[in-house]
């Protein structure tokens, strides 16, 4: 058992190794996270129209056997005066230790409220105590019964040994090369989510989503 489970550590390991940032991928994958997520009322729509950020990371990889990890590559997008803004690429890693073996992929969708974009924007992007916690499903409201209180809900669609695993205790990082291969070297992060380029081709899906579930 122990043999095939790192069998399956150093297989994950050697893919997150080798892949390469695709974002029109990346989108269309988001893309149709937000769609099925949201299609089974898994996320209230109260919640979604409220979220000044959302984040999708599609596929988030997670393995491990006694000392685990995960990874993953995802796209961000944050209200503007004008409409949702063009994605920023981001990554999102973590660790953690228990009794755990196997292996399993997750599609995350995190909400950010006020406090939780400023944080991002600012650079602040641990997903752990206080700064997280995992969002309601339903048809609920948003005071603070629901959680909303903090910075970041998480939602997530999971199989495998780790279903229901949360993001607590990874970090969001920035995929800078992706951000500059799509709208160039002296586009930022933050510029991207203020609003300051215009979104590609290739998001157009992706924003219609957000607005169609989110509004503008």
């Amino acid at each position: 058992m122990k043999k095939v489970s790192l069998a399956v550590i150093a297989a994950v390991l050697c893919c997150w190794l080798a892949w390469a940032a695709d974002a029109p991928k990346q989108l269309d994958a988001a893309t149709q996270v937000v769609q099925k997520m949201t299609s089974s009322n898994q996320i209230p729509s109260s919640l979604l129209k409220q979220a000044k950020c959302i984040a999708v990371i599609p596929n988030m990889t997670k393995a491990g056997f006694i000392v685990g990890g995960k990874h993953g590559n995802g796209v961000v997008s944050c209200r503007t005066s004008s409409g949702w803004s063009a994605p920023a690429f981001i990554t999102i890693t973590g660790g953690s230790v228990g009794l755990q073996a196997g292996g399993a992929q997750q599609d995350i969708l995190l909400l950010m409220n006020s406090q939780g974009a400023q944080e991002l924007k600012s650079g602040h992007w641990e997903l752990g105590g206080e700064a997280t916690a995992a969002g309601p499903s339903g048809d609920v409201g948003t005071d603070t019964s629901t959680g909303w209180k903090a910075p970041v809900l998480s939602y997530s669609d999971s199989s495998g040994a780790f279903a229901g695993a949360d993001v607590g205790g990874s970090k969001i990082g920035t995929d800078s090369d992706t951000i500059k291969k799509v709208y160039g070297e002296g586009m930022t992060f933050q510029s991207v989510l203020d609003g300051q380029v215009q979104p590609p081709a290739a998001a157009q899906q992706f924003l219609s989503a957000l607005q169609k579930v989110a509004g503008m």
